[in-house]
């Protein structure tokens, strides 16, 4: 490994998937870049073998830079987040999603941003969603169209909290994020979120515009087969149950951190999300109308009912359905040059 300690641990949650594996890795050392190590925790999937071939591959392309781990049992998502954490030695943690790529430059241009701002703590990230190759993009999510610092504390967690919900190009302080492991949210599919909220109570935050990484929108999702998934969520698919799930482990994230700093985050965070509620029914807009109302009446008891977005969300997403909703969105996504801004904190 680095004979000091390296600028970024890029960090691989590794689960089934192999088969891109490779094109994950050949993005990561086609950088311009070299002051990083790469840092694989296979979760005992069905697929590693064919991982740990792969990975044996790379180690002997690229000595001393790939430090690989099999779990003895499967963790689960977020607790091996929390093993990459563990495991890895950077200054920050870059976690890349085991079926996603990074585009050109993004480690030099992270780099830059963090040299030329103080005491950053976590990074928002511009990314894109792409089906089948990586010319077929379909959905580009930029916040805003220049480089911006958010001052630690309620601000920058306000902003950030929601938005570091996707692991692909999630960055963190790697020291911070150590200090604060804890199994409270496993089974939570969030635990980036309590990374990214612990590291913005005394650290900045910084979003870049560039495009970083590439997440693959045409995979089913793998989630359901740890003990602390179990009963929540079913491999292949988001059900209401899950994304129920989800959003009340959020939220109680953002609960948690108001109880360990008092920083009166969670209507912020409650409001953010109620203004952006679409990605958490995208998938439940088929439901029979009483099934929906039934979801529907769940998140407003989590605490959604006192904003008047997430009603009209709810009324306008589910009467127009998903295929209309994207168009509608892609165009205002389109004529702005990044998403549509609502409310305070909304981005």
């Amino acid at each position: 490994m680095h004979a000091a300690q390296p600028m970024f641990s890029i960090c691989i949650p590794a689960y089934n998937r192999a088969k891109y594996l490779k094109p994950l890795l050949d993005s990561i050392y086609s950088q311009n870049f070299d002051d990083f190590e790469v840092v694989i925790c296979e979760d005992k999937s069905s697929e590693r073998n064919e991982i740990r071939e792969i990975v044996t591959q790379y180690i002997t392309k690229y000595p001393n830079t790939i430090c690989y781990f099999e779990n003895s049992i499967n963790l689960g998502y977020d607790a091996n987040i929390r093993n990459l954490v563990d495991k890895s030695s950077g200054i920050f943690c870059f976690f890349m999603g085991n079926d996603d790529l990074m585009c050109k430059d993004a480690l030099q241009i992270v780099a830059n941003g963090i040299a030329r701002n103080k005491n950053i703590g976590f990074v928002l990230k511009s990314y894109a969603w792409f089906n089948d190759t990586p010319d077929k993009i379909t959905q580009v999510i930029r916040y805003f169209n220049e480089e911006r610092v958010f001052m630690a504390g309620k601000e920058a967690i306000s902003i950030c909290f929601r938005r570091s919900g996707v692991i692909s190009g999630f960055i963190v302080h790697r020291n911070t994020a150590q200090k604060v492991a804890t199994e409270d949210y496993d089974g939570s599919l969030y635990y980036q979120m309590h990374l990214s909220g612990e590291a913005l109570v005394h650290m900045n935050a910084l979003y870049i515009p560039e495009v970083l990484v590439l997440g693959r929108n045409s995979e089913a999702p793998d989630f359901g087969n740890s003990e602390s998934e179990k009963g929540k969520y079913t491999p292949g698919s988001y059900t209401p149950t899950a994304r129920l799930n989800m959003v009340a482990g959020a939220v109680r994230i953002a609960e948690g951190l108001d109880s360990r700093h008092g920083l009166g985050v969670t209507d912020d965070i409650l409001r953010d999300y109620a203004n952006y509620f679409y990605p958490y029914i995208k998938d439940q807009l088929t439901l029979p109308p009483y099934e929906f109302y039934k979801l529907y009446r769940s998140f407003c008891r989590i605490g959604f009912s006192r904003f008047p977005m997430f009603h009209l969300y709810c009324f306008i997403c589910y009467c127009l359905g998903q295929s209309n909703f994207d168009k509608l969105t892609s165009v205002v996504r389109k004529f702005l040059g990044r998403s549509p801004q609502f409310g305070k904190v909304g981005i």
